[in-house]
């Protein structure tokens, strides 16, 4: 099994048992919004929507100045930079989640485009009272410190994967994690499709293909979507997981002072 450190989805720290079928009981159930008063999230909710998005959605676009606060309650958003045809993978966004807060809270245009990979569920709720309750309650501003605190962090890490590792690495360790994430005796595969793998370590598709020929050296093939290993020992000695790289970064408010 996987050490608790490392982590396949550095930007996932909680999967809700069933959808919230309210805005209200969605924000209840963001871990990291737990110390907020009821109050908060009360008003909160009242200026609030669940939002359902189907997959290859845009929830809005680079340049676009925000007219809510997007928390991803379910599903997955890829945040793209976009120049003419050209687009730049920045992160991908896991539940739970806010989307580039900081052109919220300070109204300025979001820095990327917003697409939905996989079916999606959101909470929407108006800038103009997420900048208020977040000016007013202390808990809450705590906890929006946390997220974006969170985020710089998973951005320097995916930095330092790109630059400080090869593409055989950067292939090599992905693998590596899913391999010890999954149960021993069953089968391991990828959890997307070959191009969507490749874009998030940063390389064409050809790249990613060509890269994982040159795995069958070191004990590592894969075939379709299925990984199979020849030499687990092997595979660790070639590529080392490192938790400056790919620890999980799960957002952690800081406690409530007292007095």
């Amino acid at each position: 099994m996987l050490d608790e450190e490392f982590s396949t989805d550095g930007a996932a720290d909680f999967a809700p048992s069933a959808p919230p079928a309210t805005a209200r009981e969605a924000l209840t159930e963001s871990p990291w919004l737990r110390q907020v008063p009821a109050a908060t999230l009360d008003r909160l909710a009242q200026q609030a929507v669940l939002h359902r998005v189907p997959a290859g959605a845009v929830l809005f676009e680079q340049s676009e100045t925000p007219a809510f606060a997007q928390f991803l309650i379910a599903g997955c958003v890829e945040l793209i930079a976009v120049d003419g045809p050209t687009e730049i993978l920045i992160e991908t966004a896991l539940p739970v989640d806010l989307l580039l807060p900081a052109a919220a809270l300070n109204r300025q245009p979001y820095l990327a485009r917003a697409r939905v990979r996989d079916e999606s569920q959101l909470t929407l709720i108006h800038a103009d009272a997420f900048r208020d309750a977040v000016a007013s309650d202390h808990a809450l501003c705590l906890a929006v410190l946390a997220c974006q605190a969170a985020q710089f962090r998973r951005q320097v890490k995916r930095t330092r994967n790109l630059q400080l590792r090869s593409a055989e690495q950067r292939v090599g360790c992905y693998l590596l994690q899913l391999l010890e994430a999954t149960p021993p005796e069953a089968p391991v595969r990828l959890p997307l499709e070959k191009r969507h793998v490749a874009w998030q370590l940063g390389m064409k598709r050809e790249t990613f293909s060509r890269t994982l020929a040159s795995l069958a050296g070191h004990g590592l093939r894969v075939e379709g979507d299925t990984i199979t290993i020849s030499d687990i020992e092997a595979v660790r000695a070639r590529f080392r997981l490192d938790p400056l790289i790919d620890a999980p970064e799960p957002i952690v408010p800081l406690a409530l002072g007292r007095g």
